[in-house]
């Protein structure tokens, strides 16, 4: 008896920085508004949820929810969606000003939606929105007499059809928090559990990184060696800098990724990286095969090569002992999804591709469970690109950037890319990156980051 008591005592104190980490999310509650709703709203016809205005409820911490029906030509939705604010540009005789609407969005924070089919006004899932992230949400679907649980990042599961045990109307009038106790050893809730207070150094960095941008000029296969002096990456030739502003800093899409490097290690080893190290092969090829022969002709694998190289060597300075990259771990190659939301319905997918990375369809799914379980962690990333102005057409890694996913304090996703000197967000690096590959590895940030 005494041991179980132990161990229960035990269990609370392992699960409570969850508890914790899931109260700060502050997802607003309405358990008790649905517990009166399933007559008139959840089980009734479709003909006299029709009758039904939409409906304002408060719970006991006084938050404003709306209940309303949504139809589209299959089905008919019941949301249950908490009250918000927006700012709402209103013109007039006196010019424009700015005023606050409010709106109770049905993928927001908070929200629930009921989905029934119109012929038979049978269920056909329900979703709980509990994060900042509409994209980011669980859902039940009727299986016999339960329910099966999916968790949904970005259109990709990191769960599919887990079986609750639980019937599926008891879902109707359940809280966030009885979801989770019923679901926590079943779904992975590590990948959408964030602590926002863990992510000081990655913004810092951010800032600093930004703030130095003005001065970055891009300029091909240039990089500043151990001695501050601009050399070709490739073989390691010094530039001619008698006509270059020794204010600037000139650097390829590699080289930049190594001035962050030493901005890192400077502070650390009191010196920068040397180039050799960092140009050594990682990548294998038979010399019969067709990567072999083109790799005798192209340099396949260079920013993949300089990605795991860099990485590994910024590991290496930080922890006092030499890493080679197939040592050091730095290589991002978790599979958290089996399947994924596309055009054609759901399909089983491959996360990750050896010596070739993710590719667009995945990588911000990846990203934000790289946030959650990686935090304070950035990553240098390849990118393996086609070129289709050869015959046959090559695909090879030529270009670096250096990815970092976040989450503010309001528990909102956030991801910033730096690629040739350049910021952009992780959605318009997508865009302009549609059919590319692209490799991670690991870096740690650190507030102490001083790039030249």
């Amino acid at each position: 008896m005494q041991k179980k008591v132990l161990s229960f005592i035990f269990s609370v104190f392992l699960l409570s920085p969850v508890f914790s980490a899931y109260n700060s999310l502050g997802v607003p509650d309405s358990s008790e508004i649905r517990e009166g709703l399933c007559e008139k709203w959840f089980e009734a016809p479709l003909s006299a949820v029709r009758e039904n205005l939409p409906e304002i409820h408060y719970n006991e911490e006084g938050q404003k929810f709306q209940v309303r029906l949504e139809e589209t030509e299959d089905t008919f939705n019941i949301f249950v969606a908490p009250s918000s604010e927006v700012n709402v540009t209103v013109y007039s005789k006196k010019g424009i000003s700015l005023e606050k609407q409010e709106i109770f969005l049905g993928d927001q924070m908070g929200s629930f939606v009921l989905v029934r089919d119109k012929k038979s006004g049978k269920p056909v899932r329900l979703r709980y929105y509990f994060v900042k992230n509409s994209e980011v949400f669980i859902q039940f679907t009727p299986n016999n007499k339960t329910a099966l649980a999916d968790l949904i990042i970005y259109e990709n599961y990191a769960a599919r059809g887990v079986p609750t045990g639980v019937p599926f109307e008891k879902f109707y009038t359940l809280s966030f928090e009885d979801i989770y106790n019923i679901t926590k050893n079943k779904l992975p809730w590590k990948f959408v559990i964030c602590d926002p207070s863990l992510y000081h150094s990655v913004m810092q960095m951010i800032a600093v990184i930004k703030e130095k941008l003005p001065l970055i000029l891009p300029a091909s296969d240039a990089m500043y060696d151990e001695k501050n002096e601009l050399v070709n990456i490739l073989n390691g030739a010094k530039f001619d800098t008698d006509n270059l502003d020794p204010e600037r800093r000139y650097l390829s899409s590699a080289g930049f990724l190594k001035w962050i490097a030493d901005g890192l290690v400077e502070p650390v080893a009191g010196g920068r990286l040397k180039r050799e190290p960092l140009i050594k092969e990682t990548v294998t090829v038979k010399d019969i095969g067709y990567q072999g022969v083109l790799s005798q002709k192209y340099n396949l694998y260079f920013a993949l090569d300089w990605v795991r190289n860099l990485a590994s060597a910024v590991l290496s300075v930080n922890t006092g002992k030499t890493y080679l990259f197939n040592q050091s771990g730095v290589d991002v190659k978790i599979n958290p999804f089996a399947s994924a939301i596309t055009d054609y319905g759901v399909a089983n997918t491959v996360t990750f591709i050896e010596d070739s990375g993710y590719t667009r369809d995945v990588l911000k799914s990846l990203l934000y469970v790289l946030a959650n379980t990686e935090p304070g962690t950035f990553y240098f990333a390849a990118i393996r690109a086609t070129d289709r102005s050869v015959s046959p057409e090559i695909k090879h890694f030529s270009e670096c950037c250096a990815i970092f996913p976040y989450f503010l304090e309001d528990g909102s996703f956030q991801c910033t890319v730096f690629i040739n000197g350049r910021q952009m967000l992780l959605d318009d690096f997508l865009l302009q990156h549609p059919d590319d590959f692209v490799y991670l590895t690991r870096v740690r940030s650190n507030e102490a980051f001083y790039p030249d």
